[in-house]
C-alpha cells in the first residue's frame, strides 16, 4: 500500500477590501503572491520578500502584517485591508490624501506599504498602545503625543529608499490631527 502524502493544494475564501474571493493556493503561497499574482490587487509591492522593508504591508484585522511572511491559507476568513481599499470610491483615506498633499513619497515603490502602516500606527497611538519611544507607558498616562520622534519610531518597520521620511512623518501627524479632529467632533 503507498503512504498517503497530505495535500499540498487547498481552496480558500479571502476576504478583501470587502469583497470574497475564492482560488485554489499551494500552501507555501503568501498572501502577497496571491494578491498580486492571482486576483491583481498590485497595490502592496515585493520589496526584499523577507518581512524587512514593509513595502508589501497590508492590513489584517486592522493589524498590520507584511504579507510576504503570511501565508496565504493562515488569512482565511480574516479581514484583509490592501491600498486599494482604503479610500471611500473617489475619496482618498485622510492618510492617502495626507501624503499625496504633503509629498510623502517620491518614487511610490514604498508609498503603499508605508500608508497601510500610517493607518495601523494611528489606530493603534489612538488606541493607547506605546512604542519604544513612549517615555511614560502606564496606562493611566493615556496616548503619549503624536511626536515625530513617536511617529518615526512606530513606522520603522517601513524602509523608503528615496529617504522621503521627513514628509511622511509630516503626512502621519497631519492625518492622525485630522482623525482626532474628525472624532472629536462626533
Amino acid at each position: 500500500m503507498a503512504p498517503s502524502h497530505p495535500a499540498t493544494h487547498s481552496a480558500i475564501t479571502l476576504h478583501i477590501n470587502g469583497e470574497k474571493y475564492s482560488l485554489a493556493v499551494d500552501h507555501r503561497t503568501t498572501l502577497l503572491d496571491a494578491l498580486r499574482e492571482r486576483l491583481d490587487l498590485t497595490g502592496s509591492k515585493k520589496g526584499c520578500d523577507q518581512g524587512q522593508c514593509g513595502a508589501c504591508t497590508v492590513l489584517v484585522d486592522g493589524r498590520r502584517t507584511v504579507s510576504c511572511l503570511q501565508l496565504a491559507v493562515a488569512a482565511e476568513g480574516r479581514e484583509i485591508t490592501t491600498v486599494e481599499g482604503l479610500a471611500d470610491g473617489e475619496r482618498l483615506h485622510p492618510v492617502q490624501q495626507a501624503f499625496l498633499d504633503l509629498d510623502g513619497y517620491q518614487c511610490g515603490y514604498c508609498t503603499p506599504g508605508q500608508i497601510c502602516s500610517a493607518v495601523a500606527v494611528i489606530e493603534e497611538h489612538a488606541a493607547g498602545w506605546p512604542s519604544a519611544a513612549t517615555g511614560d507607558v502606564r496606562p493611566e498616562a493615556g496616548p503619549p503625543p503624536l511626536t515625530a520622534e513617536e511617529i518615526r519610531e512606530r513606522m520603522s518597520g517601513n524602509l523608503c529608499r528615496c529617504g522621503a521620511y521627513v514628509s511622511i512623518v509630516r503626512a502621519v501627524a497631519r492625518a492622525a490631527a485630522e482623525q482626532s479632529t474628525t472624532e472629536a467632533a462626533a
